[in-house]
């Protein structure tokens, strides 16, 4: 049952990262235990799937200073890094990953993203994956995503189209 801990424990982290947002004052549904849906028998969350780096956020603290308003759909995958990105009504129906470099200033303000998203894709017997994919028993299928990669330092604001406009 070491396939369930691997899972359960990465829908936790999912299920935590919801609640920090949902304080933050973003509109999004909370994963509960009823909530929870078999993917090659290991209980995951429907989500939304929200992962933030480390470098990006991990306090509560961290999150409000960096996070407010906007609204998530629950099968959003949201990914953010970055030490001096700050995300402001977020409109987010499919998948966003953000990722910022060092001293980059970037504020994503009333940014609207629809697309298909990633899907979650259970993994057949016997299919040769890296042992990480293997363990979980599922993939993230990643159909469609919105990616802002910014690397070069700056001041940056980025809008409601994803446009992203250097201001220095």
């Amino acid at each position: 049952s070491s396939h369930y801990f691997m899972s359960s424990a990465e829908s936790d982290k999912y299920i935590q990262n919801q609640r920090k947002l949902k304080y933050a004052g973003v509109n999004l549904d909370v994963t509960e235990e009823k909530d929870l849906v078999p993917v090659a028998g290991i209980p995951v969350t429907p989500g939304p799937r929200i992962i933030l780096c480390p470098g990006f956020a991990i306090t509560q603290q961290e999150v409000m200073q960096k996070i407010e308003g906007g609204k998530i759909t629950k099968r959003s995958s949201l990914v953010l890094e970055g030490e001096d990105l700050k995300v402001k009504n977020l409109d987010l129906d499919g998948a966003l990953v953000i990722r910022t470099g060092h001293d980059c200033d970037v504020t994503v303000d009333g940014l609207v993203v629809r697309n298909k998203g990633f899907d979650v894709e259970e993994i057949p017997e016997g299919t040769d994956v890296p042992e990480e994919v293997a363990i979980r028993g599922y993939t993230m299928r990643k159909d469609e995503v919105m990616e802002i990669i910014i690397n070069e330092p700056g001041k940056y604001h980025i809008g409601k189209d994803g446009e992203v406009k250097k201001l220095d």
